[in-house]
């Protein structure tokens, strides 16, 4: 045995030492570089978040560019311990940034609305928003996709390419908010008296701000009904409480002043009695005549 190893050649003992050493090395380095990104991740996340000047909804977003920065050096410090040489390596991260870009289209537009949506900010973290088909208040924006939580406190996932090339309607943007509430009365109850009964509602509701004045107009002429809007504003927090509480107490109120809401019907014509209609002629079935001959 010792004869065996004796015969093996210090150059071969050289390499396997240099390799395991290389090994060795790129291990450590791996896994320093997973605890320093998630650390500087955190670190910078904290931060942000005690600078109070600092808009919050870019905390998420720089924090994760750090973490990735970190993680792309230290895989770059890894390859060339291998004696991977650093032109190789930007021509091979080029390549394959140029593959993956073909093939996740889908996911580099959602990156690309996601840093247009932090350059544009059409709205901010705590923001109550509706956009991409869905609403709730925004809790982060990613580099993927954009974080709501419902009114039911349900966490959603929207991509962002869904949130940026969708109609954003943000309920925090101003101060103030008008409540439109369109309600329908009989075409036999008095407009003037109905609209007195809703401006008693809303003025009875110390919610609704008196400058702009309340307002009830009548909107339209509609099948069934007349249709009055109510039209009066509210401070940003009371939007949808006071929505809500108007809509139950103008049906209370107008039951009260018997005005009655009338609802969609349908009004059916049926024929005359059939005993009056005279009834269709029966067709007679075609009959040939036979001529028979005789022999004389």
């Amino acid at each position: 045995m010792l004869t065996m190893i004796t015969d093996v050649p210090a150059t071969w003992v050289d390499q396997g030492m240099a390799i395991a050493f290389n090994l060795t090395t790129a291990i450590v380095l791996l896994v320093a570089g997973f605890v320093m990104a998630g650390w500087a991740q955190r670190l910078v996340r904290q931060r942000l978040y005690a600078l109070k000047t600092f808009d919050r909804t870019l905390v998420p977003f720089i924090s994760s560019i750090v973490r990735y920065a970190i993680l792309v050096i230290t895989f770059v410090l890894v390859l060339s311990e291998f004696g991977v040489q650093t032109a190789s390596i930007i021509a091979v991260l080029g390549a394959a940034g140029l593959a993956i870009g073909l093939a996740l289209q889908g996911t580099l537009s959602n990156v690309a609305s996601g840093i247009m949506l932090l350059i544009l900010r059409p709205f901010q973290v705590g923001h109550y928003i509706e956009a991409g088909g869905t609403s709730g208040t925004v809790q982060q924006i990613g580099l993927f996709m954009t974080e709501l939580k419902t009114p039911q406190n349900v966490l959603r996932h929207v991509p962002n390419s869904a949130v940026f090339g969708d109609v954003i309607s943000s309920y925090n943007a101003f101060p103030e908010m008008r409540v439109d509430l369109e309600i329908g009365i009989s075409y036999d109850a008095d407009i003037s008296a109905a609209r007195e009964v809703m401006l008693k509602v809303v003025a009875a509701d110390d919610r609704f701000l008196r400058t702009p004045a309340p307002q009830v107009i009548t909107k339209a002429l509609a099948d069934s009904s007349v249709n009055l809007e109510i039209r009066a504003w509210v401070a940003q927090d009371d939007f949808f409480a006071t929505r809500f509480d108007l809509t139950r107490e103008v049906k209370v109120a107008l039951d009260a002043a018997e005005i009655s809401i009338p609802y969609p019907h349908r009004q059916l014509l049926f024929p005359p009695d059939s005993a009056s209609v005279a009834a269709p002629r029966k067709r007679k079935p075609r009959t040939t005549k036979r001529t028979s001959t005789k022999p004389v």
